[in-house]
């Protein structure tokens, strides 16, 4: 590849922001193959390449590696789906009011948030593979404090402490996985992320409804301590070696993923070609964002986050059982109703999301979210004017289900926010 045309390609968009880098760097990798021949034997090495890449059965070691990294999608989602079915018994335990619980509901997204800041720091600095074995050490310290909590503050201190590991992990894990996975199997592997949060979410619900609220913070420190035991043991980030001037490690990294007898040559060079064409260009500063010829894209973006935020997703996750039992319905058909309904519709998005594409399953979520906060919302509605009041149980239980069968394609908007950038 012809790195000085790379470069010049690069400069020329230095100017722009860091947000909108992508578009550039992937206009920069783009070449004519007719001026890149150069011999007989470069030609052969490309052929070998391309046939090793194409191929749709991943390498025993990229198996493992994507396996260990989605272990914190799994922790993601236990995270999420603890205060539900344990609402009733810490409430009961713990002496708490409606108000105190709601603060050990709310203060994990309070830690996401802050986990979430420093997470591009960490990751760039310490690397993806250690930067996930830190986010468990707040994930463990946080589930332990939980299941010894005396009062309120023992939960707050614990839930606030999984926050902060699981919003290290909503940026850490997705681009691990992004980085180190060939381009014909990017899509499927980086959508098992969001798979298994619904996996984490869904069978945490599940055990919940059997389990005592201690036991269920232990059993939350199981993949933790797997994904912690497990990350000396997979390669690091071949881009983020490169990036970091460790081209030999770079290298024997992308072998160890591709298998011992893959040819890399084409990719490991592609990977250099695209850190030096990085490093070419400026920092650029948040102001840059407002500039006219981005308002399109800065706009879109900003507004899927902010629905995605104020969908009322996750008040619906947090505190479905509770509203299970005041809409008069049982908590465990309502428990069970959920999870047959979430990970099989979660299962069928990640097919969908290739083929249909993300803006139709977008449009999508957008009206079923509508729909379910509406039905829920008519289920109280009925029981306060105290009409069709065998009615209410039903709208909440659908209204709620609705909600919880467009929580695929509504996780699809960090992915779509990375695409327009």
């Amino acid at each position: 590849m012809d790195s000085k045309r790379i470069i010049e390609s690069s400069s020329s968009s230095s100017s722009s922001p860091l947000l909108f880098r992508g578009n550039a760097e992937s206009q920069s990798q783009q070449y004519d193959s007719s001026d890149d021949v150069a011999s007989n034997d470069e030609q052969h090495k490309q052929k070998i390449t391309s046939s090793s890449s194409s191929s749709s059965i991943p390498p025993p070691t990229l198996t493992f590696t994507t396996l260990v990294a989605v272990f914190g999608s799994y922790v993601f989602g236990t995270a999420i789906g603890y205060s539900s079915p344990t609402q009733a018994r810490i409430m009961i335990d713990l002496n708490l009011t409606v108000a105190q619980f709601s603060i050990f509901g709310s203060i994990l997204t309070i830690g996401a948030m802050i986990g979430a800041i420093v997470s591009g720091t960490i990751a760039d600095y310490a690397g993806r593979r250690l930067a996930m074995g830190f986010s468990q050490l707040f994930c463990i310290s946080g589930w332990l404090a939980i299941t010894i909590a005396k009062d309120a503050w023992w939960l707050y201190i614990g839930r606030l402490l999984v926050g902060c590991g699981i919003g290290l992990l909503s940026y850490v894990v997705p681009v691990y996985i992004a980085e180190i996975t060939p381009k014909n199997l990017r899509g499927g592997f980086t959508a098992v992320h969001q798979l298994m949060i619904c996996c984490g979410m869904s069978l945490t619900y599940l055990i919940g409804a059997f389990v005592n609220w201690r036991i269920l913070a232990i059993i939350g420190i199981v993949p933790c301590l797997v994904q912690l035991l497990s990350v000396p043991f997979i390669p690091d980030s071949p881009r983020w070696l490169a990036k970091m001037g460790r081209l030999k490690e770079s290298d024997s990294s992308l072998q160890r993923l591709r298998g011992k007898n893959a040819d890399v040559y084409k990719e490991a060079n592609e990977i250099r070609d695209y850190t030096e064409a990085l490093q070419q260009q400026t920092e650029a500063n948040i102001i840059g964002l407002f500039q006219l010829q981005y308002l399109k894209s800065l706009t879109v973006g900003l507004g899927l986050m902010i629905l995605q935020q104020f969908g009322g997703i996750n008040g619906i996750v947090f505190y479905a059982n509770s509203i299970f039992i005041s809409a008069g319905l049982s908590e465990s058909i309502g428990t069970i109703a959920m999870v047959a309904v979430k990970i099989p519709m979660t299962t069928l998005g990640v097919f969908l999301m290739d083929k249909s594409g993300r803006r139709p399953l977008l449009l999508l979520s957008a009206v079923g979210t509508c729909l379910g906060c509406f039905l829920a919302a008519l289920s109280f509605f009925l029981q306060d004017i105290h009409k069709w009041k065998e009615v209410s149980p039903i709208l909440a239980l659908v209204g709620v289900l609705v909600m919880l069968m467009q929580s695929f394609p509504y996780t699809l908007n960090f992915g779509l926010e990375c695409e327009i950038s």
